[in-house]
């Protein structure tokens, strides 16, 4: 597979899931959307699998990295639909684009690697500083604003988890392996959730919310998470955070022109600040001493 090819990919599905997940969820509910999603998922995987004759061990190392990502794309993926409920597709971009600066967080203070410097914590205080902006009472007072950033938010920490521990334990398993195996940890959890929730399940499901339950299930999951775990694989760190700063920005605009998404002044001076936070974070270092030089 051609890496840059694949690093593209992802910029293009995850530019346009924020507005997939949105669509999915209307007219049906968010929980039979991403069960739904995931559910169509896992059985293209193991069709995949079955078919390309991927090795897909079951080893205690292997389950151990299937759980973490399972884990992963069941808290991550239901905290985030949960949220979008509340903001727009645009905005569920911008705040999952926290996403870096949160796993450094983690893999300093939980990993103990690498250290937190002046720069790093400034790029931080940067990116808050844009959610403080973006989350301005003054200017929309709406507890479910609250509620929406709260949810991906949560989504970011769950996935930041479920992806250190990817990299720690599932270093020589093909990307689509530990796609299948972490769907088949999650299926399950969708559907028990769906049991002990008892929500009625839709008689009728709108085509859009069909066609992009499917578009989620085929690009979203399989093809989307194949892609980035084989990118956390081949490619380095600084060059996978550029599309952190590529997405919110293509999401913010498609959610404008095709689901006529408000593009607020505090939330656009709020992504700047986010964008400006992640910049400082990723390269600042790298100015500092090319300055200092």
């Amino acid at each position: 597979m051609s890496v840059p090819a694949a690093y593209l990919g992802i910029i293009l599905i995850w530019s346009t899931t924020p507005l997939a997940i949105k669509w999915s969820s209307e007219g049906v509910g968010f929980l039979f959307g991403v069960t739904a999603r995931m559910a169509i998922a896992v059985v293209l995987c193991l069709v995949l699998v079955r078919l390309l004759r991927i090795a897909f061990p079951w080893n205690r190392a292997a389950r151990r990295t299937y759980f973490v990502a399972g884990l992963g794309l069941y808290g991550a993926m239901m905290a985030v639909y949960w949220g979008a409920q509340y903001i727009s597709s645009g905005l569920v971009s911008v705040v999952y684009g926290l996403l870096p600066l949160v796993t450094t967080l983690l893999a300093t203070l939980w990993l103990k690697q690498g250290r937190l410097d002046g720069t790093k914590l400034t790029g931080v205080a940067l990116a808050l500083g844009g959610l403080v902006v973006i989350f301005d009472p003054r200017v929309e007072p709406k507890f479910a604003t609250l509620l929406g950033i709260g949810g991906v938010l949560l989504s970011t920490l769950l996935h930041a988890i479920s992806m250190l521990g990817v990299q720690r334990f599932g270093a020589h398993l093909h990307p689509l392996a530990v796609t299948t195996g972490g769907l088949s940890i999650a299926v399950p959890l969708y559907l028990l959730t769906c049991v002990l929730v008892n929500e009625p399940w839709p008689q009728v499901i709108p085509q859009q919310s069909l066609s992009a339950i499917l578009y989620l299930s085929v690009m979203g999951s399989v093809v989307g998470f194949v892609l980035f775990y084989y990118v956390l694989k081949n490619m380095a760190a600084d060059v996978i955070a550029l599309i952190t700063l590529i997405t919110p920005v293509c999401a913010l605009g498609l959610g404008h022109f095709l689901n006529g998404e408000a593009l607020e002044v505090n939330v656009l001076i709020g992504t700047a600040f986010i964008l400006l936070g992640l910049m400082v974070h990723h390269w600042g270092s790298h100015l500092r001493l090319a300055l200092a030089r």
